[in-house]
């Protein structure tokens, strides 16, 4: 046994020798380009690092600032200004295309659409909200794209509308986001008299969020609950 040991022992040894040779025989024809390899990580990750806090953060940094003083206007509603400046501020539509990469360019795209929206001129509108890339977040991103499928349904664009409004839906996931962009597909469903979709759009909100304001009973005057409110539109379509 103690043989096989170690003769097994000296293969390995053998092995990992030969493997070690192997590296260094490698090593030493491949020199050169190893090197360059290496020089060439070390610029592209030092490039990166550079683009990174030399251009990108200050930049991002001062579309902040930019992004932040154009929310005056927008409580004013002033919407002209929000758009094109005023002063030091450029307006969200050069907010949006001059600082390319940045958070606040991203955000100010939802700004040019929403002031669009509110003057009327939904194709810009549409525009401006299409530009917005979506993140992570259940909130803003969804919220942006409610507004767009808003944007579809003004502009007579109702199926686009209906698929926005759902994706809107998927994106928040939450009980108080959800089921409002889900009521406005199926109340969109229901305008093209398709109340066999409506219905198991309405189905969904009541079976997916429960404890959703549209899914729960209420309270009466009386002290009796009323009917959810989901229920309204689930017996209105099945009828």
């Amino acid at each position: 046994m103690a043989n096989k040991a170690n003769k097994k022992n000296e293969a390995t040894a053998l092995d990992l020798n030969e493997t070690l040779s192997r590296s260094e025989a490698f090593v030493t024809k491949y020199k050169k380009q190893l090197i360059i390899g290496c020089v060439a990580l070390v610029v592209v990750v030092g490039g990166f690092l550079g683009f990174k806090y030399g251009y990108l953060q200050p930049q991002e940094e001062k579309a902040q600032t930019l992004f932040t003083q154009g929310l005056t206007y927008i409580a004013q509603q002033d919407y002209d200004k929000a758009l094109k400046g005023e002063g030091k501020f450029p307006g969200y539509i050069k907010l949006a295309n001059s600082y390319k990469l940045t958070d606040a360019s991203n955000l100010a795209n939802i700004e040019a659409g929403f002031c669009y929206y509110q003057k009327g001129d939904y194709k810009n509108a549409i525009k401006y909200y299409e530009a917005f890339s979506p993140k992570g977040d259940k909130t803003v991103s969804a919220g942006a794209l409610a507004a767009l499928a808003n944007c579809y349904a003004a502009s007579k664009q109702v199926d686009k509308a209906i698929e926005t409004f759902r994706k809107a839906a998927d994106k928040a996931d939450n009980e108080s986001m959800s089921p409002a962009f889900l009521l406005e597909a199926g109340k969109l469903l229901e305008s093209q008299k398709k109340n066999d979709e409506a219905l198991k759009v309405y189905t969904e909100i009541k079976e997916k969020y429960p404890n959703s304001t549209l899914s729960a009973r209420q309270p009466a005057q009386n002290g009796l609950m009323m009917d959810a409110e989901i229920d309204r539109y689930i017996q209105r379509v099945s009828k």
